[in-house]
């Protein structure tokens, strides 16, 4: 099935015939196609919960996926009564959240064909949250199924692991997100194939970078640092300004929601004339604040990753000039700076600094502070 080919609820999973050709499958009622439940996993940008959610659609269709009934609307958009869609803005999914899931599954269908539990970030379960899965998946009941999102199947622990079936997705051509983009999007062509080429795949960055300036902007600065990292004072000052740049980026994204948040717990608790007034409101607020912390320190992780990523690149393209390859730049706007700084330094020193990405993004995910872990990483990129 070619890209031109899909159509439906399948129309925006380019580059996934495998994949889109297993879950049609299973809709269609092939034999042993169908299952309880599912692991989709793929790179990021790759179409995950894009996946799932067509999926859930097309189970839901009476004609396996049309796009166009309302069943399909609903479950795409997130508001049918028989498919749940979860995707935390948290760390982690606690086992209170997984549990209040468990009894959701257990539930009948209302309307559609089957009860679907659509997990777009299956890899944040915490270990007590996966035990309280396992039960639903051990014992599932006979109209519910389970679609659990992933990047890697190693990052869903093993006992939920082996009692699913694992679909993998593919990182999609630039071609093909720049056909998605000026067809779904109607982005120029020239825009559409710059934004396919720099996001490498990563469909939701892509549309991002096509459809605003000042996402491409930011892009251009990231990229703009490592030739000015020759001293240990731009070193510092270049993660400095990382780092405030990223929390800005989740203030901005969290500031109306936290504060739409805390109107609506103030209005439940009592405060403005409405509500029951509890006596002990203090814990109430700690306990959304925490929260909220724990939604801003994602949002402010997500956004130096995307700086990661983005050096990441730039560094490859470094290390392509260095060994004569053919592969075309990632950053090819910049091929100038590029060339002069492989002519400045060797493959192995370029090795080095990729290793010192990788590095970084490993200590952020392990929680040691932004700023100390820019630091290093800018001072190991020092040219």
């Amino acid at each position: 099935m070619s890209v031109a080919a899909a159509s439906g609820v399948w129309a925006d999973l380019v580059g996934q015939e495998k994949a889109v050709g297993v879950l049609r499958a299973a809709v269609n009622g092939g034999r042993h196609a169908m299952t309880h439940a599912w692991l989709i996993v793929g790179p990021p940008g790759s179409g995950r919960s894009n996946a799932a959610r067509a999926f859930a659609a097309a189970l839901q269709c009476p004609s396996g996926g049309c796009g166009e009934c309302q069943s399909c609307r609903t479950a795409l958009a997130g508001s049918h009564p028989d498919v749940t869609l979860v995707r935390t803005e948290q760390l982690s999914i606690g086992v209170d959240e997984v549990r209040e899931l468990a009894r959701r599954s257990a539930m009948s269908p209302a309307l559609g064909r089957y009860q679907v539990i659509v997990v777009e970030d299956a890899d944040r379960i915490t270990e007590r949250g996966a035990d309280a899965l396992l039960k639903s998946l051990e014992e599932p009941a006979p109209k519910t199924v389970w679609l659990l999102c992933a990047p890697n199947p190693d990052d869903v622990i093993v006992t939920i692991r082996s009692r699913t079936r694992l679909v993998e997705l593919s990182t999609p051509s630039p071609d093909a997100v720049a056909a998605l983009l000026m067809r779904r999007d109607q982005v120029p062509e020239a825009i559409a194939a710059y934004a396919a080429r720099i996001a490498q795949g990563h469909i939701g960055r892509a549309r991002v970078l096509a459809r605003d300036e000042n996402a491409r902007r930011r892009r251009k600065e990231i990229l703009d640092l490592p030739p000015r990292l020759s001293t240990l004072g731009a070193c510092l000052t270049a993660a400095a300004n990382l780092v405030e740049a990223a929390s800005e980026e989740a203030t901005a994204a969290t500031v109306d929601v936290d504060a739409r948040e805390r109107a609506a717990l103030s209005e439940a608790l009592g405060f403005g004339g409405k509500g029951v007034r509890t006596r002990s409101p203090g814990a109430a607020f700690k306990d959304l604040e925490d929260q909220q912390k724990a939604r801003a320190k994602r949002f402010q992780r997500d956004a130096l990753d995307r700086v990661l990523t983005e050096l990441t690149g730039y560094y490859r393209d470094v290390l392509s000039v260095q060994i004569g390859s053919k592969a075309p730049l990632i950053n090819a706007e910049l091929a100038g700076p590029i060339a002069k700084m492989a002519a400045a330094g060797s493959p192995e020193a370029t090795l080095g600094r990729l290793d010192a990405v990788l590095e970084c993004r490993t200590a952020l995910e392990t929680n040691v502070a932004p700023l100390l872990a820019l630091e290093a990483l800018m001072i190991r990129l020092r040219s």
